[in-house]
C-alpha cells in the first residue's frame, strides 16, 4: 500500500508511561510504537492516531479500530506485549492465521521476548488489523 501522512494526537500520559518503563524495555517499547505509525501510513483510510492511556498502558485508538495496547510487566520480566480486546476476533484469528509464528496469552495478547527480534512483518498485519477493525472484521481471516 502506498504511505500517507496520518495525524497523530498524543497524550502526556502516553509520553510518561513510555519514559516511565527501565530503559532496556523502554527502547523496545518505542520499536512496538514506530511498527504502530508505520503500519497506521499503510492504511489509506486512515487518518488520525490517537496515542492515549487505557488501563495504565500505552494505547493507540482509531476511529474505525480496535484499541490496541502495550505494555511490560515486571511479574513477568522477560516479556512484553500487544494487547487486543478480548471480545474482537483479533487473537483468535492471528491463531489460525500465523499459528506459531507467534507467541499469545489466550486471546488478549500477543507476547514478545525481550531478547529476541520480533517478526515485524506479521506484527505489522496484526497491527493494521487491529486499526482498522471494524472496517474488516466481517472479512474471513479480517482481510490478512
Amino acid at each position: 500500500m502506498k504511505e500517507h501522512s496520518i495525524h497523530i494526537k498524543t497524550d502526556s500520559e502516553f509520553l510518561d508511561r513510555l519514559s516511565a518503563y527501565p530503559s532496556h524495555v523502554r527502547s523496545r517499547m518505542e520499536h512496538l510504537r514506530r511498527l504502530v505509525h508505520s503500519s497506521a501510513e499503510e492504511i489509506d483510510h486512515l487518518k488520525e492516531l490517537h496515542e492515549t492511556t487505557k488501563w495504565a498502558e500505552p494505547s493507540f485508538v482509531t476511529k474505525h479500530g480496535s484499541t490496541l495496547r502495550m505494555d511490560w510487566k515486571e511479574k513477568k520480566p522477560e516479556q512484553y506485549a500487544l494487547y487486543f480486546q478480548c471480545s474482537s476476533r483479533l487473537v483468535e484469528t492471528f491463531k489460525i492465521v500465523f499459528g506459531d509464528q507467534l507467541m499469545y496469552e489466550a486471546n488478549r495478547a500477543i507476547l514478545f521476548d525481550l531478547h529476541q527480534e520480533i517478526p515485524e512483518t506479521i506484527t505489522k498485519s496484526c497491527i493494521k488489523a487491529a486499526l482498522e477493525y471494524h472496517k474488516v472484521k466481517h472479512l474471513p481471516g479480517l482481510g490478512i
